[in-house]
């Protein structure tokens, strides 16, 4: 072992409970250690008497850890309580509590993600000397430890380096209760939050129980950090940046965003994305538009002012691990941005127009932006990391994305964990396009090579594993340059979304896996011991027998002993001591096998608390044949008392219960949904059906707050109640599918269904621009692919009704040349977007269908166009004819032969007759009889013909008959 000089260092700890100074009661983040002050905290002589160094050989909470009935961490939560029971004024006693655990939280952090490598060995510091001299007992303290870290069924990582430095962290910050008193300060409920965020990101999954508790005390922090105004500015920003950190990992992608905003704007922090001229590849000739983030700290708000203890490298020295280069025959390393004098007159497509842009920022040079502030920096790390989160498959949002991280890199970063922070943001995102793909990986590699050089102190080795010093690194072992002191590296720690060393060999080898290096990963998830990941990339490879006899090797005795390892089974009785993540094995068991008992044991062994064996148990009732509905609703419910904050649990929950026609349960299940993610179209869509199902005897109260109300007011100013709305349940529907339209602009079943609910409104209050907008959008998406099918006949046929019936040609033409006295449409009235609906929209799309004709003829007879109504009846007429020729004239299908009677009645009657000896429209007034024009001078010709022809196709097969008179009979009223 290393000797440490710091052990030496007279440590003196900040008074932190004192009632008497809100100054320090009331910051955010009060302590900032160094590694040589964790460590000289953590051999304090109290800390000591809290570790139980003193205790005698019979103590019984000792002798309880020894044997394996107690955890250590439940040992050192017991002595921190006792110690402060028995001292008269315990303010200076919980200060140091805090203190030590925090001293043990930045050492685990240091020893697990960020490095550099510990210089002490955290079990003969932390454990008894009694326990420590024992590496059987030390393992076995350790493998307690980590199993009680389990929760809702969801287990830490088996082989978590230095976890009794997390055990005594949780044990004083959150279990031992001491901490958070009357004069607690700030410090001890954000530490205790932080202390439960990152035990949930030491688990497998988001648990609901860790959660709750963290939002809690967020919610307790935002009171006293937002809501006071005295709060100092960049402690506000910080627990914003936190806040949304937090946020973004349990998935609320907009709450982050919200939060990032407030943050930029508390530290008037400047930023934009948008579009410079420049070029992205070697073989351009001119400049296009290139997405761009620019940004500037405020006013001058350096590195060095906001207290980071990292200068600005010189150009050329590294400022954090090794940038690897893209090398790439096509894509240059970086965008060359087009000099000022350089631009041409081409419009750059703007994501935020320039001309938008603020003044400090429009005069940056793109190419060489100044360095921002670390808080800054690390506003746009997270605002990247919530976009994507958003829509992690979508291309434009990749895009969107990769300048927020680049901005970061380019522009330089004065602190050496954010540097890093950002070339793994942008390696996450370079992973989808194939010119970057293998600079994503190996830039991820590079990573985790410095993490797993940087955090292999002495005794990081993991439970039951070899020495550290013997891992290896795909790429040469980082330089010292590439490093920085511990300080620096946790400053900005809890700012970032950062990942535990083994958490980010994983991420490699699941990209590894996603470029068909299925051998690479698998030899990382086996050194990781990480045999539920093994599992999975077997089954995904299609060898399910592998994962299959993987996952069981950990669950259940083998029987086949005196055969040879490959051939090996397990098909014994269960294991007398299952792994901690065994709930999560019986699922991918019960996924493999397809066996429901398989889930509801996963649900038995995790004391019923893990939720994703009720998910998989209803996902194999909705799968079964036929599908078990009551008992899949049944399982969702359960999973949900466990994490009532899953959303795609109560999607599917709401989804089964529509099924089931449980219309007022399905509502309050899809209003769960749209409070957890606002942004998921689907759930607003499926909202509106269930709305649209309640009676209206039993109106509800969802969405409500997004209907406007208009309150009227007798004449004493007090406002009337409001008449009972018994079509309030169809408004309510209709304010979700827009939602769900806005959100979902391309999806042409949710304009649909709102085009149907919108039309579904009685008079006197139709919602006509939702039906024409809704119509519209319909014809826009489907219209190229499936024609005038895509048009709702009956709906149209009422809009043009309303029309005819309300209002006169004249009175919606306007004016627009007092000397030509040229009148046009009045656009943007009701009446107006119906004429244009039918007019730019509908007309293009008619080909076949006679009706959508003859709705356009009655619009131009409105329109006082009598030669276009002819002309329009005539191919109404022609497309009847043509879609009944084979069913009339060829097969003797009287019904198609009566259609073509009555379309040719039709035309004589209504178009030839009425229309034919009319004037002819945009005629000059003042023309005498004789002189005008006229729509059909032959319009009896022109019908006798028709009638003619038809009688002449038809003779064969209908001569006789009431169709044929019916047609001899009109031919004679032509000719008399």
């Amino acid at each position: 072992m290393a000797e440490s000089t710091e052990a030496t260092v007279p440590v003196t700890l900040d008074i932190l409970y004192n009632e008497n100074d809100s100054s320090i009661t009331k910051q955010y983040d009060p302590v900032h250690l160094t590694a040589a002050k964790a460590l000289g905290t953590l051999e304090l002589h109290f800390a000591k008497q809290v570790f139980g160094h003193d205790s005698q050989e019979g103590d019984e909470g000792l002798a309880l850890v020894k044997s394996g009935e107690s955890s250590y961490t439940d040992f050192v939560a017991q002595r921190a309580k006792q110690l402060v029971q028995t001292e008269a004024d315990s303010s200076k006693l919980r200060s140091q509590i805090l203190h030590i655990g925090l001293a043990a939280l930045f050492s685990f952090l240091q020893s697990n993600v960020t490095g550099p490598p510990l210089a002490f060995d955290s079990a003969k510091v932390v454990f008894p000397a009694s326990l420590a001299e024992n590496k059987a007992a030390v393992n076995a303290i350790r493998r307690k430890i980590i199993r009680d870290l389990s929760v809702d069924g969801e287990a830490a990582y088996q082989l978590t380096p230095n976890v009794e430095l997390f055990g005594v962290a949780k044990a004083l910050l959150v279990d031992s209760d001491v901490l958070l008193t009357a004069s607690a300060p700030l410090a001890a409920r954000v530490y205790r939050m932080r202390a439960n965020f990152l035990h949930q990101k030491m688990l497998s999954e988001a648990t609901g129980t860790l959660q709750d508790l963290i939002y809690a005390d967020l919610d307790e922090i935002a009171k006293v950090l937002l809501v006071a105004s005295n709060s100092d500015t960049e402690e506000k920003a910080r627990f914003l940046v936190e806040r949304a950190t937090i946020h973004t990992f349990f998935g609320f992608d907009a709450k982050a965003r919200a939060d990032l905003e407030q943050a930029a704007a508390t530290r008037n922090f400047e930023f934009a994305l948008t579009g410079k001229l420049g070029k992205r590849t070697k073989f351009q000739d001119r400049d296009i538009s290139q997405l761009v983030v620019l940004a500037k700290s405020a006013d001058g708000q350096t590195a060095e002012e906001s207290g980071s203890t990292t200068e600005k490298k010189d150009e050329g020295d590294a400022s954090g691990p090794k940038n690897i280069d893209l090398n790439d025959d096509t894509l240059l390393e970086s965008i060359s941005f087009a000099k000022e004098d350089e631009k041409t007159q081409e419009k750059s497509m703007t994501v935020q127009d320039e001309s938008s842009l603020p003044a400090s920022l429009a005069s940056i040079d793109p190419a060489n932006q100044p360095m921002l502030n670390p808080i800054d920096s690390a506003i746009l790390l997270a605002l990247a990391s919530a976009i994507t989160n958003t829509s992690p498959e979508n291309g434009l949002t990749r895009e969107e994305t990769l300048p927020y991280a680049t901005r970061v890199l380019e522009g330089g970063s004065s602190n050496w964990q954010i540097y890093t922070q950002a070339l793994l943001v942008r390696s996450r995102i370079e992973g989808f396009k194939s010119r970057t793909v293998e600079r994503g990986v190996l830039q991820m590699q590079a990573l985790v090579d410095q993490v797993i050089a940087d955090t292999a102190s002495v005794d990081s080795a993991p439970v039951d594993t070899a020495s550290p010093e013997a891992a290896t690194t795909f790429l040469p072992r980082p330089e010292k340059s590439e490093s920085a002191p511990a300080a620096d590296r946790l400053e900005y720690i809890w700012l970032l979304n950062f990942s535990t060393r083994w958490g980010l060999e994983a991420e490699l080898a699941n990209r590894w896996v996603n470029l068909g290096g299925l051998r690479t990963a698998l030899d990382i998830y086996e050194r990781l011991q990480m045999w539920a990941e093994v599992a999975l990339c077997y089954a995904a490879t299609e060898r399910e027998d592998k994962a299959r006899a993987i996952v069981r090797k950990q669950l259940y005795e083998r029987t086949n002993k005196d055969v040879e390892d490959e051939n090996e089974k397990f098909e014994g009785p269960e294991l007398p001591n299952l792994p901690a993540d065994a709930p999560r094995l019986f699922c991918i068991l019960g996924d493999i096998e397809k066996d429901a008992s398989m889930y509801e044991r996963a649900w038995e062994v995790s004391n019923r608390r893990y939720a994703r064996a009720q998910r998989s148990l209803a996902r194999h009732y909705l799968t079964s044949k036929p599908p078990a509905l009551e008992k899949a609703e049944e399982a969702y419910r359960k999973s949900l008392q466990i994490n009532r904050l899953n959303h795609g649990a109560w999607f599917a929950l709401g989804c089964v219960q529509l099924e089931l026609q449980k219309w007022n349960e399905s509502i309050e299940s899809f209003t769960r949904v749209v409070q957890l993610e606002e942004s998921d179209a689907e759930a607003w869509s499926n909202l509106a059906a269930a709305l649209l199902h309640v009676p209206t005897s039993k109106p509800t109260q969802i969405a409500a707050d997004s209907i406007p109300t208009e309150k009227a007011e007798d004449e004493e100013g007090e406002a009337a109640p409001a008449a009972e709305d018994p079509h309030k349940n169809k408004r309510d529907a209709l304010v979700a599918l827009h939602r769900a339209a806005q959100l979902k602009n391309s999806d042409h079943r949710i304009w649909d269904n709102l085009l149907t609910v919108a039309a579904s409104i009685p008079p006197p209050n139709i919602p006509f621009k939702d039906i024409i907008l809704a119509q519209r959008k319909v014809i826009e998406i489907l219209g190229p692919k499936k024609g005038e099918k895509c048009i709702d006949l009956p709906i149209l046929m009422m809009l043009v009704d309303y029309l005819v019936n309300n209002y006169k040609y004249d009175d919606l033409l306007i004016t627009i040349d007092e000397n030509s006295k040229e009148r046009v449409l009045r656009r943007g009235t009701i009446p107006g977007q119906i004429i244009t609906l039918l007019d730019e929209s509908v007309v293009p799309l008619i080909t076949h269908s006679a009706p959508l004709w003859l709705l356009v003829a009655r619009l131009e007879q409105f329109r006082n166009r009598p030669s276009r109504a002819l002309e329009v009846h005539e191919k109404a007429w022609r497309a009847a004819v043509a879609s009944s020729t084979q069913g009339a004239f060829q097969m003797g299908d009287e019904k198609k032969w009566m259609e073509v009677v009555k379309a040719t009645e039709r035309l004589v009657r209504e178009g030839y007759a009425k229309f034919g000896g009319m004037e002819k429209e945009g005629q000059e007034e003042g023309k005498s009889e004789g002189d005008a024009e006229l729509v059909a001078k032959d319009w009896r010709f022109k019908a006798r013909s028709a009638v003619r022809g038809v009688l002449g196709k038809g003779k064969e097969f209908w001569e006789g008959t009431e169709g044929w008179d019916r047609l001899k009979e009109l031919q004679s009223e032509l000719s008399g």
